[in-house]
């Protein structure tokens, strides 16, 4: 996990650590100590959608190019506060 002022840049885990509640800890420790409260989500990547969503982050807007320009659909989500 990257963070950068209040917002997750990057979160990543193996396949083989998924589904063990590594995620669920980065994330609350995330928002709970370092203040994160925004992430974007690749619009294609809908289990990683969902996941952020399951702690309350909402879709705020929807870009049609990523960071560098490219066409892939951006979900800024916002922490629901």
């Amino acid at each position: 996990m990257r963070t950068a002022k209040d917002k997750i840049e990057m979160l990543f885990l193996k396949p083989s650590a998924r589904g063990k509640g590594l995620g669920k800890t980065l994330i609350r420790y995330a928002i709970e100590n370092l203040n994160c409260k925004k992430v974007d989500v690749n619009e294609q990547n809908q289990p990683a959608a969902g996941f952020y969503k399951r702690f309350g982050f909402k879709i705020v807007t929807r870009s049609e190019l990523d960071g560098l320009g490219k066409p892939y659909p951006i979900l800024p989500l916002q922490l629901d506060l």
